[in-house]
């Protein structure tokens, strides 16, 4: 099994040219599923059927695991089986028959303008982390790309003067995300004086940098939203989802597109954007006014009375 499963984890990275976070998701997953194998002496594979995949379900949820993570699990053993067809290394697969944990559907958390624009102002700009993390900042709201795409990004990628960032996604689907002007401005700001600073005598072609010259992780992107998100006085816990979150909840309310604000997003089915058409009570009853025919006379005869 393990000469099989490296083989698997070579074609996600190669074949599959699955992002790290996929991998290490992948290989943390299906190394907790051998090892319940090798519990219950399942030496093979080809004795995996469903009985046994019904007794690991149970196993996670006695060990306390919450719906999405098992069904996390069982993502990653449905393809890793997948795989194992395709290979021809089994002749059916188990998974087909066994469904995912229904989950509870939550609306995705997001910021106000008022919030945002708080957030937004809390970096120094006197100083070159200042102005990296205001720029990173700005194009996160302004772009909704995710915290991977961001840290990845390089300078090439991004053309100022239209204000277009050239961008990878998931399964390496390239998409162009698009940038206003305040974000364009700060990323100015930081590319002609806070970036050279952090630079140093050192060479790279990474947008954002680390005070030591180099590429900035995804775990300091989180530190720096959480800090400024501290300065700034808002009551959340602030991730870099969140910003995602909210870009495409305030283009929505604002009159947006589904299907444009999808390709924003990178989004490969139009099910995974829908979750955003929710809208505060307040811009619901704007849109109301504003398309029904009678209901201004209504608002006007209320006034009245």
């Amino acid at each position: 099994m393990q000469e099989i499963f490296n083989r698997y984890i070579n074609y996600l990275e190669v074949e599959r040219n699955a992002s790290p976070y996929t991998v290490r998701n992948y290989t943390t997953d299906l190394l907790g599923f051998f090892q319940f194998l090798k519990e219950r002496g399942i030496e093979s594979l080809r004795e995996v059927d469903k009985h046994v995949l019904r007794d690991y379900l149970s196993h996670l949820i006695e060990q306390g695991f919450v719906k999405a993570s098992i069904a996390r699990k069982l993502s990653a053993i449905r393809s890793f089986y997948r795989y194992l067809l395709r290979e021809e290394i089994i002749s059916t697969s188990p998974v087909a028959t066994t469904s995912s944990p229904k989950l509870d559907r939550r609306l995705p958390s997001f910021l106000t303008t008022d919030e945002v624009t708080r957030l937004l102002e809390a970096p120094d700009l006197s100083t070159p982390q200042g102005q990296r993390d205001r720029a990173l900042m700005e194009l996160l709201y302004a772009s909704g790309l995710r915290v991977s795409e961001l840290a990845n990004l390089k300078l090439e990628q991004v053309n100022l003067n239209s204000r277009e960032i050239r961008v990878w996604g998931k399964g390496a689907k390239e998409r162009m995300v698009l940038m206003g002007e305040p974000a364009a401005k700060a990323l100015t700001a930081y590319l002609n004086q806070g970036r050279l600073e952090l630079l140093g005598n050192k060479r790279s072609s990474a947008l954002f940098l680390n005070r030591y010259g180099e590429r900035l992780t995804e775990r300091s992107v989180q530190s720096t939203l959480e800090k400024c998100a501290d300065m700034a006085g808002i009551g959340k816990r602030i991730h870099p989802h969140m910003l995602r979150h909210t870009f495409a909840t305030h283009l929505l309310d604002g009159g947006a597109d589904l299907r444009v604000v999808q390709e924003l997003l990178g989004h490969a089915s139009l099910s995974s954007t829908q979750i955003y058409t929710h809208v505060s009570k307040s811009q619901a009853k704007k849109v109301y006014l504003s398309a029904h025919p009678m209901a201004k006379e209504g608002e006007d005869e209320l006034k009245n009375e």
